[in-house]
């Protein structure tokens, strides 16, 4: 039986995964992947809801309020040591996308807050990339837009690449609480990506009454879901992990709690 916290992702097609808070029964995150061959558009209606658009591999031309931003993009694989390019877009915009080659888009999105803000396109050479953990409990992490960055209402997006044989999101914590400064209260969505992409990796997300105790078993391109509780994730030997986190809440400040039993590993 496949965890109600796993999308899987579709095999083929233009759409490879869609979640909506109304699937998710959250409020806030809202995560779509698109594949688009090269030449191929989309079209994307903000409505009452900021963009985060990230392009994963591949290069577009985006254009909104008739500014188009060309050239977005150089990647040809998620796991190239090159930060992404990606592009902040507000509330009540139409956007256009056209793929310059062909591309893997992840679109990004919470409610917005009223405020006016700017579309914004996110430098690659800004991105902060940081190395967490250590053995085999280290991880990559590339900030696209940290909770510091003041861009955004609700949204925080990250990618983390996980290598063989690695523990991420470990020790496991959580942030389902919103009792800052100690934890603030984030949804969040994991989408993966396995290198080769026939591997598989494992995530669980648990709370501390165990009222919610899910593994999944994940394959490329599937999304967890983590409404609440810890999440930790593991990649098997031989298949690297990559996977693009996407976080919203009330307000817009990270701020996780280890799992008491397992947090002596770090003391």
């Amino acid at each position: 039986m496949v965890s109600p916290l796993l999308a899987k992702a579709a095999p083929s097609g233009r759409e490879i995964v869609n979640v909506t808070p109304e699937r998710a029964g959250w409020t806030h995150v809202g995560f779509r992947a698109l594949r688009l061959a090269a030449g191929e558009s989309e079209a994307v209606e903000t409505g009452e809801r900021e963009l985060c658009l990230v392009v994963l591999t591949g290069s577009v031309d985006v254009t909104v309020d008739g500014q188009t931003h060309a050239d977005l993009g150089t990647r040809s694989s998620v796991f190239e040591e090159t930060s992404p390019a990606a592009i902040y877009v507000p509330p009540g915009k139409t956007v256009q996308v056209r793929a310059a080659r062909d591309v893997e888009l992840a679109l990004c999105t919470a409610p917005g807050d009223g405020q006016a803000r700017p579309v914004r396109v996110i430098d690659p050479a800004g991105m902060r990339r940081s190395v967490r953990g250590k053995g085999t409990n280290t991880r990559y992490v590339c900030d696209i837009l940290p909770h510091d960055d003041p861009t955004a209402a609700h949204l925080l997006v990250v990618e983390v690449m996980t290598p063989a044989s690695h523990s991420s999101s470990y020790p496991p914590h959580k942030h389902d609480q919103e009792t800052p400064p100690t934890e603030t209260l984030l949804e969040e969505t994991y989408y993966h990506r396995l290198n080769p992409p026939q591997g598989f990796a494992f995530q669980r997300v648990y709370t501390d009454d165990r009222s919610l105790d899910e593994a999944c078993a994940v394959e490329d391109h599937d999304v967890v879901m983590v409404p609440r509780g810890y999440h930790p994730v593991v990649a098997p030997h031989g298949y690297d992990l990559y996977y693009l986190n996407v976080m919203a809440g009330p307000n817009r400040f990270w701020v996780f709690k280890n799992d008491p039993a397992h947090e002596w590993m770090i003391k």
